[in-house]
């Protein structure tokens, strides 16, 4: 949506709540800016638009037709804008608290602390400080963000994906239902309008930019899915082990998670790392540097020469 369209929409919604009777079509015209004061059918078909963007998005305007008058009036009663009042239990605020602190440290931070925030101006308390309780959710993956956005909005995207085992890059076009998290990998479900059928596809296969495709409620989500059900009928690659050359007396973390760990050649150890995701393994590898090396398999290695070239460019 471009900037001039969301002002005008903005002050669309301030002017109907602002006003204390109805507003006629022609009176909405002259208060607010960005409708054209010259051309009447141009106003006209821009004006239902707007208000049927403005309802998609549950903003209740009410039209009112007085006998006297030739033109209906429009406005935003304010009881029926607003929210009610949030009454939680101490229970269901901790639970909310506890779902905030597990995005704290991900994609979703800003809006997990913004909805904090606005709880506890409303008076809710969800402070979770003295919980013994430290989850963390890590969307690395970034494709994350906005396939979380198009499952909000209900809005089709397109991607490039890499298929598992392959090296071919296809662009799929998807009406997403889901964002699921299984075994520490993110997965996408949802419609793959090119194949007629439900498809899921791991966020770290994703190559590129997510476009977004078409208006916002562009499809449903079908009735009684159950999404984790649906990943978890995906067939998950075998774990293999990676063999890494690691610099002497760097990269603890890695050899703390590897197998084994033993004198290489020169300055190096090697050490065996076991993964299943040649992606995931990349995207750790490669925020080490040089410190740390892959000997084998290949399509791992080529996996972290991808993630090292993208980030030069």
């Amino acid at each position: 949506m471009s900037r001039r369209k969301t002002e005008r929409l903005l002050n669309l919604v301030i002017c109907l709540l602002a006003t204390r009777r109805p507003l006629s079509a022609e009176q909405i015209r002259q208060a607010v800016p960005g409708y054209d004061p010259d051309n009447d059918e141009a106003f006209q078909r821009m004006f239902e638009r707007d208000k049927n963007e403005l309802r998609e998005i549950g903003i209740p305007i009410e039209v009112h037709k007085d006998p006297w008058e030739d033109d209906p009036g429009y406005r935003i009663v304010r009881e029926a804008y607003e929210l009610p009042e949030i009454t939680l239990e101490p229970d269901e605020a901790a639970v909310i608290g506890l779902a905030a602190q597990v995005w704290q440290r991900a994609s979703l931070a800003e809006a997990a602390g913004g909805a904090l925030l606005k709880l506890t101006a409303g008076g809710v308390h969800a402070d979770l400080a003295e919980s013994p309780l430290e989850l963390r959710v890590d969307t690395r993956d970034p494709a994350f963000p906005a396939l979380w956005e198009a499952v909000r909005d209900r809005r089709a995207v397109a991607f490039d994906y890499r298929s598992a085992g392959s090296e071919s890059v296809l662009r799929r076009t998807v009406e997403p239902w889901g964002v699921v998290s299984r075994r520490g990998r993110w997965y996408l479900a949802g419609h793959d309008r090119d194949r007629g059928a439900a498809r899921v596809f791991r966020l770290s296969r994703i190559t590129g930019a997510v476009s977004t495709l078409g208006r916002p409620g562009a499809f449903t989500v079908p009735e009684g899915l159950d999404l984790r059900a649906m990943v978890g009928y995906q067939e998950l690659p075998n774990e293999r082990v990676a063999l890494v050359r690691v610099r002497k007396g760097s990269c603890l973390g890695l050899r703390h998670a590897a197998q084994a760990v033993r004198t290489g050649p020169g300055e190096w150890d090697e050490a065996e790392v076991t993964f299943a995701d040649p992606e995931r393994l990349a995207g750790w590898l490669a925020s080490l540097g040089s410190d740390a090396v892959v000997v084998d398999p290949p399509d791992a290695r080529e996996a972290v020469i991808r993630r090292l070239k993208g980030a030069l460019q």
